[in-house]
């Protein structure tokens, strides 16, 4: 895909959406934080119902450390990988109450040392607390950039490598949630709604689908 049809598809998803937002709910970068690490092999539909419950009760690094692993699990029960989600999120608010006076670091060394914090919630952080240009990298976000060969790679991190490289800097920031929105509620992996999609004529996919096939 040259970078010409590349500009139009991020213009088109800009006009469509231009003020992109996660769908994951907080209000902090704490909160944030915590959303994130929950929604691994999760939905964020099922996080938001967990978090709405805890985050009204702990919020802080201390409020949640304070309830401890057990206490913890009694809120993202409902949540996929719960157990190990919540010796996490314990552990990375005893680091960040002992390292960095109960705030989340805009640093991504530190967001990364932390339990249960990889390369993509890091990118995550990064970009939707702080502002940065980082594209985090997920299921959908590969699978429309290798569907429609926007950014094709192996693996998420030649795909993360490659829009970095592509994307200009005027979209960097959004372009995150436009690709994830797009691959959420029209490039489905199943079966992409072709007919439905406002870059499809821009697409390089060549299996495209349309209601009536």
């Amino acid at each position: 895909m040259n970078n010409n049809k590349r500009r139009q598809i991020l213009e088109r998803l800009r006009a469509n959406n231009p003020n992109p937002e996660t769908e994951l709910n907080f209000s902090s970068p704490f909160e944030l934080l915590v959303a994130v690490t929950l929604s691994a092999q999760a939905t964020d539909v099922s996080v938001n119902k967990a978090t709405d419950k805890l985050f009204p009760v702990a919020n802080t690094p201390q409020s949640i450390y304070d309830l401890g692993v057990d206490g913890l699990k009694e809120y993202i029960k409902t949540i996929g990988l719960y157990n190990n989600k919540a010796i996490n999120v314990i552990k990375a608010c005893k680091i960040l109450i002992e390292k960095h006076d109960g705030k989340v670091p805009e640093n991504r060394e530190a967001l990364e040392f932390l339990p249960g914090v990889g390369r993509k919630t890091a990118n995550v952080v990064l970009n939707t607390a702080f502002g940065w240009p980082t594209i985090a990298v997920d299921t959908h976000i590969f699978r429309v950039g290798n569907r429609t060969r926007f950014a094709s790679g192996k693996n998420v991190d030649q795909v993360e490598e490659k829009m970095l490289k592509v994307v200009p800097a005027e979209f960097k920031v959004d372009v995150h949630h436009w690709f994830i929105l797009h691959g959420r509620y029209t490039c489905l992996a199943r079966k992409p709604r072709c007919g439905s999609c406002i870059i499809e004529d821009l697409c390089e996919f060549s299996g495209k689908v349309y209601p009536d096939e």
